[in-house]
């Protein structure tokens, strides 16, 4: 009987060890985040330039300024002209038991998880294989009362059978994206080679897409602020933590941009700055508040763009340009001329605002930009592009759109997401070591 009880009580030790070694492994993890145009891309074209690359991802940031806008008249539809699936960064996760890969498009800007699924009508060919719910033993489809069908609001229905179905419909009805909203496994690779799995995440399986859907694209992680996103849904389980290092466009290193979550995602130390997240009217997006900016001593006010309570402009790693009101962003181009001096050139593409042919011989001085609470300083590498040959360009430009603190801006900053505090930090950092 002592021999029992001795066995039980170890069992019942490492069982508890285990588990709790488990728990630690998925507390804090960090992961690769692949650009658009990275060879590592099922997006990237050999075929083209990197300036012609660029031209597309400036040309993607001005359609998605204007999908986030209409977003913010009508939250429960998705109507502009913007092809989906087009943020700047990809992710690799995989979903069932046993798992199955997916290449995804990690996107801020996006609440839902979904990918494609069998049978799939409107689908197209993939170097993964599609997902075959009836091979995971772990997948379940969600009743229309279950909490995640709540979630989707207009967007979600219900079928005859009491099985949720979402229904996402882009631009002005050409591209649609339809299926069950469902459960499984979520497992994500860890960069020190583990597997950090949980249990019951809710996503869309999409057995019907039609329309303008890029070719190779598989789906997207949604990482906005919604309850049906990523992070939210990961919950205490992170922390409600995470952040990126996007490394920049520039750099000649093979590093890749990181994303990090729980403990791994907190952000803090010296150089570090923290301005709140504003609860908006659309809960997806990440608001802040921008009081100005600054050219060395000549200060900018955000005046007349305040949303009060919801803040007046949103942080998006998706976004490439930083899109900003035409009247401040005159201010800003024009002390920063002042500040530069030399002889501007125009953007023959008529992108850019404030373009030189050269920037060897120029002092670019730094761009502080005064969130609430927090002054973030950007030196030239995240305010001026090379965006041809000859032309480098300022990389803010322009728009009656939503405003946007874009990617270009962010890179070299380890920005980190508190959503338990609602605060949001920066952490000036050389993104090729981490």
């Amino acid at each position: 009987m002592k021999f029992l009880i001795f066995t039980l009580v170890v069992m019942l030790l490492t069982h508890i060890y285990e588990h709790s070694d488990a728990e630690a492994k998925i507390e804090g993890f960090t992961t690769d985040l692949i650009s658009h145009d990275s060879p590592r891309s099922p997006f990237y074209n050999p075929s083209e330039t990197k300036y012609q690359r660029l031209q597309k991802a400036f040309h993607r940031s001005i359609l998605r300024g204007n999908h986030f806008s209409a977003m913010t008249v009508s939250p429960n539809e998705i109507q502009s002209d913007v092809i989906p699936g087009r943020a700047e960064y990809l992710m690799n996760i995989s979903l069932g038991t046993p798992p199955v890969p997916m290449l995804g498009v990690a996107d801020t800007g996006s609440d839902l998880i979904w990918r494609e699924c069998l049978p799939c009508d409107g689908c197209y060919q993939q170097a993964e294989p599609l997902f075959d719910p009836g091979t995971s033993e772990t997948y379940k489809t969600l009743a229309c009362d279950n909490e995640f069908c709540q979630d989707l609001g207009q967007l979600g229905s219900c079928s005859n059978d009491n099985t949720c179905i979402y229904s996402y419909v882009y631009g002005t009805g050409q591209s649609s994206n339809s299926g069950y909203m469902s459960s499984d496994t979520l497992t994500i690779g860890s960069d020190q080679g583990e597997l950090a799995s949980f249990p019951g995440i809710a996503f869309g399986c999409a057995h019907r897409t039609a329309g303008s859907f890029p070719e190779k694209h598989v789906g997207i992680i949604g990482l906005g602020g919604g309850p049906l996103s990523l992070v939210k849904q990961l919950g205490s389980q992170v922390g409600g933590q995470f952040s990126y290092c996007l490394v920049p466009l520039s750099s000649d290193s093979t590093a890749s941009s990181k994303i990090n979550f729980g403990r791994n995602g907190d952000v803090s130390g010296s150089g570090t700055v923290l301005t709140p997240l504003i609860k908006g009217s659309v809960e997806t997006f990440y608001y802040l508040e921008l009081e100005g900016m600054s050219v060395g001593s000549t200060r900018v006010e955000f005046n007349g763009f305040s949303a009060g309570e919801e803040g007046n402009i949103i942080i998006d790693s998706g976004t490439t340009l930083t899109l900003l009101p035409p009247d401040f962003y005159s201010e800003v181009e024009s002390a920063l001329a002042t500040a530069i001096g030399g002889q501007p050139t125009s953007d023959p593409n008529g992108n850019f605002g404030l373009c030189y042919s050269s920037v060897s011989n120029l002092q670019i001085p730094i761009l502080t930009v005064h969130f609430t609470g927090a002054d973030v300083q950007l030196p030239q590498l995240n305010t001026f592009f090379q965006v041809n040959e000859d032309l480098f360009c300022f990389t803010m430009i322009p728009s009656r759109s939503l405003f946007i603190f874009g990617n270009l801006a962010q890179m070299n900053f380890l920005v980190g997401y508190d959503l338990n505090n609602n605060m949001l930090s920066f952490k000036p950092t050389d993104c090729t070591k981490q």
